[in-house]
């Protein structure tokens, strides 16, 4: 059953009452609970009827429970959205799992394309596989933010891009949508010659139509992999098709700021990395709410690296690697480089992993796979911490994209590897906690 629960948390209402990992939620007011969304919307009371099948099917609870309008349960489930996920429907021209090796993360090769996921996890969502009564669910419950997959708003195009016939009637959906008070976030996966260019300012202007419930769009460019046999032929961004994008793109947040005082718009770091131009200052990306689009991403890194340089610890000493993908490697080195300035003791050297497994056209640091950290580091100099960032590792785990652990990593090269968010702040925590410490191996 799905709503098993897994974790009562020590103190909660559900403690209190008596309830046990491996009690089933039933219904909640008389309602049957679907899923994790019917869960949360039915609690959202000062006064519930909780039916619950204790485990082992001995017998079955009925609970009441008063409690603050907002109060939580204090449970979790086996399943997190207590339902099976829905899978993607779509055989889109450009989807990453389709590139995807043997080998990998056994969940990589599952296609989600569940609302759910989006309201909960922020995972993007295409809306070709919601019936109306699904809209309907999303508007009563309020279902909000949802983060939605565009790629288009050519209704032709988009059934081409998603091979998929229901496709086309996206701005149908997102009209009803906004009508129903929903917040959405939407991405366009830009693919040179099919939705670029004045397709994509086609795109940009017909979701502006819904702005303020339609917040913002963002622009990523499409990732190719050397796994591409019988699949749709591709091409990917060089420098100049790359300048071409945001040029097009910052005459359209001209006119959005001019009248929304907002750029509406923004495109993925790896744009200005492409095009060798400085990303925007701070000021654009206002609250960084588009760092999992990889927007803003470099501005902030480098922002948080200069106001907690101070915090540096003068006195301690270490050598650490930096490992990273390519299109993050000179932001990275440059910080190294300006750490190691202020504090000379500190030996850091930078290493770039090339994407062997998906192959060279993949640059970013969150695709790269623990084998080929081990190899690459295997073939140069390395220090005794090296250091990590998050996304590289499946979250809440240790678990690169090919099942390789960090001990993994530890193992084949006889080193401390350190996990950092991506932020300048935990980089400069990591190395004062750790330099000076006996380290475990000698330099390579």
């Amino acid at each position: 059953m799905q709503n098993e629960i897994s974790k009562v948390y020590n103190g909660s209402i559900a403690e209190e009452l008596g309830v046990e990992v491996g009690d089933k939620i039933i219904s909640i007011n008389g309602k049957k609970v679907k899923d994790i969304i019917d869960y949360r919307f039915l609690m959202a009371d000062d006064y519930v009827v909780i039916e619950i099948e204790k485990k082992d099917n001995e017998e079955v609870w009925e609970l009441e429970v008063e409690k603050e309008f907002d109060e939580k349960l204090g449970v979790e489930f086996k399943n997190g959205i207590m339902d099976n996920a829905q899978s993607c429907k779509n055989k889109c021209i450009f989807c990453f799992i389709d590139q995807l090796p043997k080998g990998m993360r056994k969940s990589l090769y599952f296609k989600d394309d569940d609302s759910r996921l989006s309201f909960l996890q922020g995972n993007f969502v295409t809306l070709t596989n919601m019936k109306d009564e699904d809209i309907d669910r999303i508007i009563e419950y309020k279902i909000s933010p949802i983060n939605i997959s565009v790629q288009t708003t050519n209704p032709e195009l988009r059934m081409k891009m998603l091979t998929n016939r229901f496709a086309g009637n996206i701005m149908d959906r997102i009209k009803r949508l906004s009508e129903g008070g929903i917040a959405m976030n939407c991405q366009v996966v830009l693919c040179p010659d099919v939705n670029n260019g004045e397709e994509l300012r086609k795109t940009i202007m017909d979701l502006y139509k819904f702005y303020p419930n339609v917040k913002n769009v963002a622009g990523v460019p499409v990732g190719v992999t050397k796994y591409r046999e019988g699949l749709f032929n591709l091409k990917t961004y060089n420098k100049s098709m790359a300048k071409e994008e945001i040029n097009l793109v910052e005459q359209i947040q001209r006119k959005f700021m001019k009248e929304i005082g907002f750029p509406f718009v923004r495109l993925s770091d790896e744009f200005y990395v492409l095009a060798e131009i400085e990303v925007p200052e701070k000021e654009f990306y206002e609250e960084f709410d588009q760092l999992e689009d990889g927007i803003g991403m470099i501005r902030i890194f480098r922002e948080n690296i200069k106001s907690t340089l101070k915090d540096l610890k003068m006195e301690v000493k270490g050598n650490f690697t930096f490992v990273t993908g390519s299109s993050a490697f000179e932001e990275i080195k440059s910080a190294a480089d300006k750490i190691s300035s202020v504090n000379r003791n500190l030996n850091i050297n930078t290493v770039k992993i090339l994407n062997d497994c998906f192959g060279h056209s993949i640059t970013v640091a969150g695709l790269i796979t623990g084998k080929d950290i081990i190899n690459q580091l295997q073939q140069t100099r390395y220090a005794e911490y090296i250091i990590i960032p998050r996304n590289m590792l499946k979250v809440d785990t240790e678990m690169f994209l090919d099942d390789r652990m960090i001990e993994d990593i530890q193992k084949a090269l006889n080193t401390k590897v350190l996990v950092c968010e991506y932020t300048g702040e935990d980089l400069i925590k990591i190395i004062n906690e750790y330099a000076g410490r006996n380290s475990i191996c000698q330099n390579q």
